[in-house]
């Protein structure tokens, strides 16, 4: 892709949010994100990325941010820089396609969109999934072990004290969801 087939690909995207410093340098305000692409100083490389998050905020969930460079973020991939985690798409720009790099900003925008979402989620099927195992190591029942969550859940160990009865009853359902979902599953 030449500079110009850059431009004329984020302008049919975005319209006049695109903002150009030509030959190597585009940017994008969109209303919660901003993007950037970049060519490299011999125009042989592009690259598009976007924040997700603070690096911070995103520790916790490096292992799932890594796993997912390897299978699910297909020609994406998670970076961190600056104390930022980003989206970042990069590919020779000589052979990219104006069609395949639109379909690659979209993408980007999407794993902006879906931030920390999906890392959690995975994480916390992790740790529910240890929570099912071990229970059943101890012969432990599904009722069982919900009531010791309940129980932890009123003295505190787990949740906040000061949540009202609504809020409380709200994350046991969540509790009792999950657990009921996973704890048929053969043991992994």
């Amino acid at each position: 892709m030449t500079p110009s087939e850059i431009t004329a690909a984020l302008t049919a995207l975005y319209g006049d949010a695109v903002q150009v410093s030509e030959p190597e340098s585009w940017q994008v305000e969109g209303e919660a994100f901003r993007l950037l692409v970049l060519l490299s100083e011999d125009q042989s490389w592009l690259r598009a990325l976007v924040t997700i998050a603070p690096a911070q905020e995103a520790a916790p969930f490096f292992q799932q941010l890594l796993e997912a460079n390897f299978d699910e973020t297909q020609e994406l991939r998670y970076a961190l820089f600056q104390g930022l985690l980003w989206g970042i798409f990069q590919h020779r720009a000589a052979s990219l396609e104006a069609e395949d790099f639109q379909q690659a900003i979209l993408r980007l925008i999407e794993l902006h969109q879906r931030g920390l979402d999906d890392s959690f989620n995975q994480l916390a099927e992790t740790q529910i999934r240890q929570i099912v195992q071990a229970a059943k190591l101890q012969g432990q029942t599904l009722e069982a072990t919900m009531q010791t969550l309940e129980r932890f859940y009123e003295e505190g160990v787990m949740g906040d004290l000061n949540s009202g009865a609504q809020s409380r009853s709200e994350v046991l359902s969540a509790w009792r969801y999950q657990l009921e979902r996973l704890w048929g599953e053969d043991e992994r």
